[in-house]
């Protein structure tokens, strides 16, 4: 039929973009202190561009200390982490070595998609090599909770199977350009139950140069939480600080959140301006 053929074409055309991610830490036995490596853990991603950057998971890569990709021929080659998106879930590899025809994605667009548009999703579950797996769009615009978390919004939700080893690879539409990076499934066990998650490519086109450049997303942020105005104090003009999150700017300028003190309330810093304007 024209339609497997299309499905088979554009595996053969993908699949070679597609690599299986395989990590390792670094140990030190007990007894013989040698430093031993031990597998960590397994993933999936893809070719970013031809400069040999790959595109994965940042859960895939969480403490890993050596990171190995191999390409649907079997070649096999050490990656260096070069920038990671932790809120996003998203981590930036790139293979030092020299790789003849290389081949990245052709990116989609994700704002365009439709509900029961069909996806196509290429990745390594349970470790076996370079699988397919197809379905359609399930919902647009979801919300997932990042390993950071953060809430990572305008999620793709698919019913593609996805499993565990297929996180970090990637979700293509049927002419085979990317529109996410799947990341998450919704399932008790850990297996596949209908339900998947895919990080939508438009959040891809400004994180990932982002992460080529700075190794991380520069995004200035306040780092606080205000009150919600039935829960404010009575007072002047201003905001009350509910929280602030550790390490960000407001943690770093030394703003007070709110807290219990004896079953009372003691409010945070009330913030009145910033800079000149007020």
């Amino acid at each position: 039929h024209a339609s497997e053929q299309a499905l088979i074409d554009l595996f053969e055309q993908t699949a070679p973009s597609v690599v299986y991610i395989n990590t390792s830490a670094y140990r030190r036995d007990y007894f013989s202190r040698n430093i031993m490596e031990i597998p960590k853990g397994s993933g999936s991603g893809f070719v970013w561009d031809d400069e040999g950057h790959i595109v994965t998971n940042w859960h895939v890569i969480q403490g890993a200390k050596k990171i190995e990709v191999t390409f649907v021929g079997g070649d096999t080659y050490e990656a260096t982490l070069i920038g990671e998106a932790q809120t996003k879930d998203l981590a930036l590899l790139k293979i030092e070595d020299e790789i003849k025809d290389i081949k990245p994605l052709n990116l989609g667009n994700s704002s365009k998609l439709r509900v029961g548009q069909s996806t196509i999703a290429i990745g390594n579950p349970f470790g076996l090599d370079h699988t397919l797996t197809t379905g359609v769009v399930s919902a647009l615009g979801r919300e997932i909770e990042s390993p950071g978390g953060i809430k990572i919004r305008d999620v793709i939700q698919t019913d593609a199977a996805i499993n565990p080893g297929n996180s970090g690879g990637p979700l293509l539409d049927s002419s085979g350009r990317l529109i996410g990076v799947n990341t998450a499934i919704i399932s008790p066990s850990g297996g596949y139950s209908g339900i998947g998650f895919s990080i939508p490519v438009d959040a891809l086109k400004w994180v990932i140069p982002e992460l080529v450049k700075y190794g991380k997303i520069q995004r200035p942020t306040l780092g606080i939480t205000i009150l919600q105005a039935q829960y404010k104090p009575d007072s002047s003009d201003g905001v009350i600080v509910a929280k602030v999150i550790e390490g960000g700017a407001a943690d770093l300028a030394g703003v007070l959140p709110s807290r219990m003190i004896r079953n009372a309330i003691a409010w945070g810093d009330r913030i009145t301006g910033i800079g000149d304007f007020d």
